[in-house]
């Protein structure tokens, strides 16, 4: 088989509601939702090996480090492993008092009671109960109309209420799904909601979770926010209500569908760590907080060391963080394009540190975030003079004067096209000894000795020229002047720059001579030495050796 030229005689486009006055579209976000993560349950179910207890129990402390407060930990009716592993959290008092544990199971009254016994002992708890509601799921699956689907929310609701009653020293709190909710008719997934909400009969301090899924995504993020709008415009009690989005990626717009059911009105989230989930994932719970951050919103979650989550994440699913991830990958913080790179480093030399961010291309601090500025610049064939003078300058202090910088990076650029990849600040140091620092034929700098009077100065230098030793001598009114005219070369002094590289006893003196020898095209040496006479000398030498060559 292949591709349909006619796609529309198999497939249809999802509806789009009737929503003309829809209000989603000029709102914006100015506060975090309520986060649940759904990594123990829905991230794990969807592994080809689950979690361990002891990767379950690791994943949770994160979690809890990471300050999320309600986590699905599993689904107890239907794993031991689960069962177990609730049992473990309860008994083992593994469960901070501000964190509330959520268990999910379906509709059926053996598996409620299961999942309550699973609970026995829990200081709080959020039981969540689900049923698919769409057309497709009511005619294919269970073979269901309209009324027996409601009738089986309503019959889990009452059972809710009556197991809850047997364990009243736990603080129970009910959520309800109408699975398959984005696939439902809108009004047959409020008119369910609003018969699960008449049994529960929410209080303001006890609110129903209405948890409202994309278990499929089955259209265009802004068929969902006109669907979220729907629902929240027309349920019951909606100051008693909690509308909860929990978006699959099926699309690839799970991020997206996610923040415009938040802008259509939803109070909470679920989804997973860096969005692991059945298929391609549950909606990322990381992209969607720091998404807030860079919009100046707190998202009430810390993720001050990304590397290390993702690392335990890793770690407990078995599968690796890709390297574009929004915000922790290996790569995005990375240019390796010229023009980008020489966007950021000019951004951070006038990034001020307490002022609002605008380095170009990168929309975060990676500081922000526990990531080191090491990784924002890297070096391969497509990159120019910006990515190697940034990481010289961060790697090894070595401040190179703009002319140099051109120079220097057809160096790198002969050494990428040849290696065909990238390479690293301390290769890119290594080029600059090869080449500049080590520059000794034919005149390889020995020692000198120098003395000023009157504003002059006078320099005797011995060097070895081809190996044999030559003393040179030579006035002028300073040290490079000096040594100018004691070479038995013409040349022509075309720049000079110094700085220092490090502070106290330890520093040193960088020079760059940018030098012209009979007429011929400039060239740059560099010396690097605690004195800065020797330093400047030694970066006459270079350059004079690299013009010999």
């Amino acid at each position: 088989m292949s591709m349909l030229k006619n796609p529309a005689k198999k497939y249809r486009a999802y509806p789009v509601l009737n929503l003309p006055d829809r209000t989603w579209p000029n709102r914006i976000l100015t506060e975090a939702p309520i986060w649940c993560s759904s990594d123990l349950r829905d991230g794990n179910q969807s592994l080809i090996e689950p979690m361990s207890p002891d990767k379950k129990l690791k994943f949770f402390k994160t979690l809890v480090q990471v300050g999320i407060k309600e986590i699905e930990v599993g689904f107890p009716s239907a794993s031991q492993t689960d069962f177990d592993f609730v049992r473990l959290l309860i008994e083992d008092n593994l469960v901070p008092d501000d964190t509330t544990i959520q268990v999910l199971t379906q509709a059926r009254e053996d598996l409620i009671a299961r999942t309550f016994e699973s609970l026995q002992g829990a200081k709080k708890a959020i039981v969540h109960v689900y049923n698919a509601t769409s057309p497709a799921f009511r005619k294919i699956v269970f073979k269901q109309d309209k009324d027996g689907t409601r009738a089986l929310a309503v019959h889990a609701a009452q059972l809710l209420k009556k197991y809850a009653a047997q364990q009243p020293d736990t603080d129970w709190r009910f959520e309800y799904s109408p699975e398959t909710f984005s696939a439902t008719e809108p009004e047959f997934a409020v008119e369910v909601c609003n018969a699960v909400s008449e049994v529960i009969q929410p209080t303001d301090t006890h609110k129903l979770i209405f948890n409202l899924p994309a278990t499929v995504e089955v259209a265009m993020p802004n068929v969902y926010a006109d669907q979220i709008e729907y629902f929240c415009r027309h349920i019951n009690n909606r100051d008693k209500i909690v509308v909860s989005l929990h978006t699959h990626n099926d699309r690839g717009t799970g991020v997206a569908a996610s923040e415009l059911g938040l802008l259509a009105g939803a109070d909470r989230v679920e989804g997973c760590l860096f969005g692991n989930g059945e298929r391609t994932g549950n909606v990322d719970l990381v992209n969607l907080a720091l998404n807030l951050y860079t919009h100046g919103i707190d998202p009430k979650l810390d993720f001050s060391d990304i590397d290390h989550i993702r690392q335990v994440v890793e770690e407990c699913n078995q599968l690796p963080v890709h390297p574009r991830h929004p915000y922790v990958g290996d790569l995005v913080h990375t240019a390796f394009s010229g023009s980008h790179q020489d966007a950021i480093r000019k951004g951070f030399a006038q990034q001020d540190p307490d002022g609002i961010w605008e380095v170009p291309y990168l929309p975060i601090d990676p500081a922000d975030i526990g990531r080191s500025y090491e990784a924002v610049i890297r070096v391969n064939s497509q990159s120019g003079k910006g990515g190697v003078t940034y990481l010289l300058e961060q790697e090894y202090g070595i401040q190179m004067p703009r002319r140099m910088q051109i120079e220097f990076s057809q160096v790198i650029k002969e050494e990428t096209d040849r290696s065909g990849t990238e390479v690293s600040a301390m290769q890119i140091y290594n080029l600059l000894d090869t080449h500049y620092l080590q520059a000794h034929t034919p005149y390889a700098y020995q020692t000198h000795s120098l003395q000023e009077s009157g504003g002059e100065s006078q320099l005797q230098v011995e060097v070895h020229k081809n190996g044999q030793p030559v003393q040179l001598q030579g006035a002028g009114s300073g040290p490079i002047a000096a040594l100018a005219a004691s070479l038995p070369e013409d040349i022509e002094i075309m720049d000079y720059n110094e700085h220092a590289i490090g502070s106290g006893s330890n520093a040193r003196a960088a020079a760059y001579i940018e030098l012209r020898r009979d007429g011929q095209r400039p060239v740059f040496g560099v010396g690097i030495d605690h004195n800065i006479t020797t330093a400047s000398i030694k970066a006459l030498f270079s350059a004079l050796n690299r013009s010999l060559v």
